[in-house]
């Protein structure tokens, strides 16, 4: 990944928008990331694979009807009974 100190993007913002194509950029100050210049189509492939975890209890009724109703479609059996145990045993 090509890397650019912030001064230096300030000063040449065009060229690092076009390598941006080409792949991330990171935006260094003080040698350290603190931000990534990415192209609207990586950031837009990015975005649409982004999912968000929220607590059970903020799910609405609709969502949970959604769930209940979804099938997996698969030609071999499974139950939850197939999934390895992590943790401790206690229920959570």
């Amino acid at each position: 990944m090509v890397s650019v100190k912030s001064t230096e993007i300030q000063k040449t913002f065009g060229k690092w928008l076009e390598k941006s194509h080409d792949g991330p950029v990171a935006i260094t100050r003080y040698d350290r990331p603190t931000a990534y210049l990415v192209s609207a189509e990586m950031f837009e492939q990015m975005f649409a694979n982004y999912r968000r975890a929220i607590p059970v209890e903020m799910l609405t009724e609709r969502e949970i009807d959604l769930i209940i109703a979804a099938r997996v479609e698969t030609d071999e059996p499974y139950n939850l009974a197939d999934l390895p145990q992590t943790g401790s045993d206690e229920a959570v």
